[in-house]
């Protein structure tokens, strides 16, 4: 990992032979990273002074704003053979970045199988395994030996972006068996391939979601996954690096959409109207909520008057119960991301969220009575018990929440992340105060206790 005191001191070479020498020797994504530091005017300079290959590898680390900020500073030629020399489901992400018109000024210049590889992974829809697969995989025929399926891996595919598993088609290219390199390389060179390969193929479809593809991987431990058509025909392979990014976007976006942040690709470093267009819309929808909570609580201002204490109880409600919900909603979200449950289990869950929910229910109603009753006078001790009440139900609200919202969400075929963080917080606070006014009210109307 290049650290600041390396980016100090490669920023401080002078001598660009020199620079040009350690810049080559250096691992491809720490070179994107010292050329994402630099002053966008040395940056294409920074780039010149690699090689193809290095070149190749440095761009796919590269965020999309320096890629589209490079394809403008260099010229055509350097660019058009950078891309040409990418893997077509790097470049397939890589024309997802860019504008229409430089799109097609790229793709104008690739090679006819480079550009048919590219269209065919630009056809399936975005979040599916076909949009996300490479067609570079290595394919191998039944009738095969050992020997001929190694001598035809070392001679044909030695760019192929992974050798772990070789695919056995029929004539058809239907995908029949899998064969790891671990049996090749064990196996007797007159063995066919196919008394050896496994008829356990597991695969995905081209519009099968890249959610459940992870966890196909992740499940059965594999490098790569392949995948095939309507018609079961090998089409191409996810790799399990692409899989680590797509499981990393995925946790980000729902921990962002969790928090309110509606985009879900957020970065601390992003530009300051960007973090604006992402927040700004939930905290004007959560103020909304709170108008309509504050407007609800309005007409319990005599209740509050009568018994001033209130004032010093409620912030207490205020995110407690709020944070028990979040609670239960991350672990159900997580849950359902990682392929744990499915909205089957929903009562399963919800029992044990709510036995668990009992406890803490218990527990916050008993600390809610031990404070009121520090800060109550003797004749308003009252209020304590209404009080752990309140704290208790609203416990057990937030739990059955937490539990219930994310499954709701799956059913529909929605995002579970999509129930943000604030949106129950908001929801519970509301429910809080006006459960709590409402009883204290009615023991002052009904019960006619006593009050200062």
């Amino acid at each position: 990992m290049l650290t600041q005191e390396g980016r100090a001191s490669l920023s401080e070479i002078s001598d660009w032979n020199r620079l040009k020498i350690e810049l080559n020797q250096m691992p491809a994504i720490d070179v994107g990273d010292f050329i994402v530091d630099l002053p966008p005017e040395r940056r294409a300079i920074a780039f010149r002074l690699l090689k193809k290959d290095q070149a190749t590898d440095v761009f796919e680390y590269l965020p999309p704003e320096v890629r589209e900020e490079l394809i403008g500073s260099l010229h055509d030629a350097h660019i058009s053979h950078i891309v040409e020399a990418m893997r077509p489901d790097d470049r397939a992400e890589l024309f997802d970045e860019l504008p229409a018109g430089v799109v097609r000024r790229l793709i104008q210049d690739l090679s006819p199988a480079e550009r048919q590889a590219t269209a065919t992974i630009l056809g399936y829809a975005e979040g599916t395994t076909g949009r996300l697969m490479t067609t570079e995989y290595v394919r191998l025929r039944q009738g095969l030996t050992v020997a001929e399926a190694l001598s035809k891996i070392r001679l044909n595919d030695q760019d192929k972006e992974t050798v772990y598993y070789a695919y056995v088609t029929d004539n058809n290219r239907k995908l029949v068996q899998v064969v790891s390199l671990r049996q090749l390389l064990f196996s007797l060179p007159n063995a066919l391939i196919g008394d050896i390969a496994s008829d356990r193929v597991i695969k995905v479809h081209t519009e099968t979601p890249q959610e459940a593809a992870a966890q196909l991987m992740k499940r059965y431990d594999l490098l790569a996954l392949p995948v095939v058509d309507r018609e079961e025909r090998l089409v191409g392979i996810i790799t399990i690096d692409d899989m680590v990014d797509v499981l990393e976007e995925e946790a980000t976006e729902d921990i962002q959409k969790m928090a309110g942040v509606t985009s879900g690709d957020e970065s601390s470093l992003s530009h300051p109207l960007q973090k604006i267009r992402n927040r700004l819309p939930w905290l004007v929808g959560i103020m909304a909520l709170y108008i309509g909570a504050s407007s609800a609580i309005a007409p319990f201002q005599s209740t509050i008057a009568m018994v001033p204490v209130l004032a010093v109880i409620m912030p207490l409600f205020s995110n407690t119960g709020g944070t028990v919900g979040i609670q239960a909603l991350t672990v159900t979200v997580r849950s359902l991301g990682v392929g744990e449950v499915s909205p089957q289990d929903t009562f399963k869950i919800l029992a044990r969220e709510l036995l668990a929910g009992l406890g803490i229910a218990l527990a916050l109603g008993l600390t809610m009575v031990i404070l009121a009753l520090i800060w109550t006078k003797p004749e308003e001790r009252w209020v304590a018990v209404v009080a752990g009440l309140v704290m208790a139900t609203n416990s057990l609200v937030a739990v059955t929440l937490g539990a219930l919202l994310p499954m709701a969400m799956k059913r529909l075929k929605l995002d579970p992340a999509l129930v943000s963080g604030p949106l129950v917080t908001t929801a519970l606070d509301t429910f809080g105060f006006i459960l709590f006014l409402s009883l204290t009210t009615l023991s002052l109307n009904i019960l006619k206790l006593p009050v200062s």
